[in-house]
Order: structure tokens, then C-alpha cells, then sequence
């Protein structure tokens, strides 16, 4: 008879389920917002490498220019997107699970063993639940989650909360940095996506019911 080892709980599940669709849904209305205003831009100088973003890719994405529709979508979404982050972070809390979410002082070095494997160029180290490269870049999206809630709502109500604002250096600062966290989601997603893949058919299963075979039975079948 095969035994089943616990991979993720519904919590887990849940949140991160809801939270694929609705951060999709806040890139994609935030690119109609960007673009009705769009200075970014990576170079130095006079010199332009890559404009945020260039004409031909909004032709080719087929985003259309819709400022307030984009907005609607954008204020609506962001709160379902907050209260989803803060439902996680309060049940990773009270669980107990942020004990192997949390990086430690090793696990910096262990992330460079981590990518090395990845890349083909060593064994992968030893590791718990999460190994030290997903402990690393999942805590680092919660505090982006909470950086990008932050610098939404002080765009929304510059006025209304002028010193918030005024802390992150002014509008215009607030802005950047809340594009820049966008720009981050985006790195992660595809990241994320080919770790998947990856990793292969049993990894996904786990987030979808649960569970899994253990390792060697995985193996066998």
C-alpha cells in the first residue's frame, strides 16, 4: 500500500492559488495604467538601453490604452491581493511554518550550492521542506507583497497620506519603486514557472491536493 507524506496544507494551497490569478490580473492592469505614462528606462546617462517598455511591445502583447479601466481593475484586485497576503502571513505565523520559511545564516551560501545544481554544476545540499534558495526568495516576495501595498496605497492617496508618501522620498519615488516591485513579480513568475516544470509532474500534484509519495516511491512508479 502506498503511504502519502504531507506537502502543503490547505492554507498554503489556498493563498497561493488565489494569489497566482489576482497578481496577474494587478501586473496586467498595471501595464494599462503604465502606459498612459511610461519614463522608465534601464541606461545611463543619454544612453537607452531599454525603455520601459518599448512600442513594439504593447503592439505585440495587444494591451490597448485603458487608463481608468485599468485602474478599476487595478484598486479592486489590490485589496483581495492585501487581504490574501495578510491571511497567509498571519497563518504562516500562527502555524509555525514561518520556522522553515525563514532563511538563516546559511542559507545564503547554500543558494549558490542550489543554483549550481540547477545549472548542472554540482549536487544539490542538504535541505528541509524548502530548500535554502525557495526560503530566500519566498520571504523576500512577502516583504515585496507588503512593499508593493505600501507604495499602492501612498499612489492612490498621495494627498490623503502625504507623510507616508513623503517617508518614501515623494510621488514620483513611490512610483518607481512600485513599478520596480512589479518588474520583480514578473522575474519571479518566470523563475518560479520553469522551477515547475522542472521539478516535474509530482511538485505541482503536491500544490494542488497536498500530498505526495515520498521520494523513493516517486521513484518507483
Amino acid at each position: 500500500m502506498q503511504s502519502l507524506e504531507l506537502k502543503h496544507r490547505l492554507a498554503t494551497r489556498w493563498t497561493h492559488w488565489v494569489n497566482f490569478p489576482v497578481l496577474s490580473l494587478m501586473i496586467m492592469s498595471g501595464l494599462w495604467i503604465y502606459w498612459a505614462y511610461d519614463p522608465y528606462r534601464i541606461g545611463f546617462g543619454d544612453i537607452t538601453l531599454i525603455h520601459m517598455f518599448p512600442d513594439w511591445f504593447y503592439k505585440m502583447s495587444g494591451i490597448g490604452k485603458k487608463l481608468s479601466f485599468g485602474m478599476a481593475i487595478h484598486f479592486v484586485f489590490g485589496w483581495l491581493f492585501a487581504v490574501n497576503g495578510f491571511v497567509y502571513a498571519i497563518y504562516t505565523l500562527v502555524s509555525g511554518e514561518w520556522r522553515e520559511l525563514l532563511p538563516d545564516a546559511k542559507c545564503f551560501g547554500q543558494a549558490l550550492e542550489v543554483v549550481k545544481h540547477d545549472l548542472g554544476l554540482g549536487p544539490l545540499p542538504p535541505q528541509g521542506r524548502y530548500n535554502a534558495a525557495q526560503r530566500i526568495t519566498y520571504t523576500a516576495i512577502v516583504f515585496m507583497g507588503f512593499g508593493s501595498m505600501v507604495t499602492g496605497v501612498a499612489i492612490y492617496k498621495p494627498i490623503q497620506l502625504a507623510g507616508l508618501t513623503s517617508l518614501m522620498g515623494g510621488y514620483q519615488w513611490v512610483r518607481f519603486f512600485h513599478f520596480w516591485l512589479t518588474m520583480g513579480y514578473v522575474a519571479f513568475f518566470g523563475i518560479h514557472i520553469g522551477q515547475v516544470i522542472r521539478a516535474g509532474w509530482p511538485n505541482f500534484r503536491g500544490m494542488i491536493c497536498g500530498y505526495d509519495l515520498p521520494k523513493g516511491e516517486n521513484n518507483a512508479h
